[in-house]
């Protein structure tokens, strides 16, 4: 997993859909539904740390970044 390409966020929330089937199975094994898991949460924090530097880049642009003097 060292060598994955970023994903997009779009792609993200596929994946984390995926996962989320996959968990709500009754017949995944306990130990592939904790690895789903773990990536899961690898997910959701790639994808908040993407929406966290887009929320800057906005914030920035808009002008909103700035205090006031």
């Amino acid at each position: 997993m060292a060598e994955e390409k970023q994903m997009t966020l779009e792609e993200s929330f596929e994946a984390l859909e995926e996962i989320i089937e996959k968990l709500e199975d009754d017949e995944t094994p306990l130990e592939e539904a904790f690895n789903q898991y773990k990536k899961g949460m690898d997910l959701l924090k790639n994808s908040n740390e993407l929406i966290d530097r887009v929320e800057k880049q906005v914030k920035v642009l808009t002008g909103e970044g700035q205090e006031d003097e």
